[in-house]
């Protein structure tokens, strides 16, 4: 699938926040004129050539009061006496807070919380974003290999990053006679192994593959069936593996801190790209992958340290203008036990992306009801499908499906979250369905 960018912004990051003001400012110094004396020709540039700010910062919030008591009453019976383990919210492009039910007390999202870190990274990142994975050739002849976590890294990459170490790709190394070198020393650059699980992690999910550890060189996501419980030393054996069917070498592997900086005098060799921020999103989205999710939340961050990560992902929300009161964030993923939000935060954030500049790339990383990813088998054959863009979340005793709803008066932000429920897939496709009757909110 193509996706395309909502407004014509540069490759790189474009801050959320951004203001009409800085805008004007940086097309007046393009026409200051040069110093006294110099040859410079003074141009103007139009502002029209300037890319459409987004909309002010805080606008539309989400109205506090129920302007629709019809579609309150169908959700009422929808959810009859399991009414106390829900929160539903719904709003509309206006902000109307069409129907809501225990929307501000806090829920376990389950992964429902990958919403906050996509739309995070995407805000940060930018859609044409790539996790980068480095060789780099220090002055002594060492070699370190760096990473950000590219979830798809895979044994060719790994291999053309062996050859190049050994000298046979052009680096330094190969003697006059085209000789290899007799010694390879290589170095791993990685997080220390007791920061590779997020605390909230329950301990028994940490050998399934979906609990795989979170590391900057991790091939396959460090998952085969299950979890890999040492990358690096699976990492290592690989590479062993390799450099020695080239033969006549020996290689002094090694293992770094990531909080070791790199050398000034350091050569960067070669780089593999991930794949496009818009397939990771939809990695993280629509097939809900923890580990791609974990790795865009500490890159959005710039830090991998997650707690200073989850401090400012709680910062960037509330800068969004967002009801934050019973949210904390754990994780990336929505894995731990401790993450909290709310409906309203939820219905809320939804509305705040579909004004964002890169809106159609948040919308295009979900689900589709009964067509693509955790919906394809939800809601088949039924009026929502390919209606609903959402995200799931599933652990124990608890399910969410927040998304988007495509209706006759246009879209709808639904958040729907149990902790506890019965036959939640049941009561949320009921309460999609009474949201698609537009006629019970008149007047949007």
């Amino acid at each position: 699938m193509t996706h395309r960018r909502a407004l014509p912004f540069a490759s790189r990051a474009v801050p959320f926040a951004i203001t009409v003001s800085v805008l004007l400012a940086a097309a007046t110094a393009l026409v200051q004129p040069g110093p006294a004396g110099a040859q410079t020709e003074e141009r103007a540039v139009p502002l029209a050539s300037l890319p459409a700010p987004p909309p002010p910062l805080g606008l539309p919030l989400l109205q506090e009061q129920v302007s629709c008591p019809l579609l309150q009453k169908r959700l009422l019976t929808a959810l009859g006496s399991e009414l106390p383990v829900w929160s539903i919210t719904v709003a509309d492009p206006q902000g109307r807070l069409l129907a809501d039910l225990n929307g501000q007390r806090s829920r376990l999202p389950a992964s429902n919380e990958k919403l906050i870190s996509t739309a995070f990274a995407l805000d940060q990142l930018g859609p044409d974003y790539r996790l980068k994975t480095q060789l780099w050739r220090l002055t002594d002849g060492t070699y370190r290999l760096t990473g950000e976590g590219d979830p798809d890294l895979a044994l060719p990459q790994l291999q053309r990053f062996a050859r190049l170490a050994l000298g046979s790709g052009g680096a330094g190394g190969v003697d006059g006679n085209g000789r290899l070198p007799s010694l390879v020393k290589l170095e791993l650059v990685e997080e220390p192994a007791q920061t590779w699980w997020p605390q909230a992690w329950h301990l028994d999910d940490r050998y399934a593959a979906y609990g795989a550890p979170i590391t900057r060189l991790a091939i396959t996501s460090n998952a085969i069936n299950d979890a890999v419980m040492n990358p690096p030393a699976r990492l290592q054996s690989l590479l062993q593996k390799t450099l020695a069917k080239q033969g006549g070498t020996r290689v002094q592997l090694s293992v770094v801190s990531a909080r070791q900086a790199m050398p000034s005098t350091a050569v960067l060799l070669h780089e593999e790209g991930s794949a496009p921020m818009h397939n990771l999103l939809s990695l993280a989205n629509s097939e809900s992958h923890n580990f791609t999710t974990e790795v865009l939340l500490r890159q959005a961050a710039g830090t991998w340290d997650l707690a200073e990560a989850r401090r400012r992902t709680m910062l960037w929300l509330a800068q969004q203008g967002l009801p934050m009161q019973g949210v904390y964030v754990a994780d990336g993923s929505g894995l731990g036990r401790d993450n909290r939000v709310t409906s309203r935060l939820i219905a809320s954030l939804l509305l705040r992306m579909s004004q964002h500049p890169y809106a159609r790339n948040y919308l295009a990383s979900m689900a589709i009801a009964g067509q693509r990813g955790t919906l394809r088998n939800l809601y088949k054959g039924t009026p929502l499908e390919g209606q609903f863009h959402g995200k799931t979340g599933t652990i124990s005793g608890v399910r969410a499906i927040s998304g988007v709803l495509d209706t006759a008066d246009g879209p709808r932000f639904v958040s729907a979250i149990s902790n506890g429920a019965g036959s939640p897939n049941t009561t949320i496709g009921q309460v999609l369905m009474a949201v698609m009757k537009v006629q019970l909110c008149p007047g949007g």
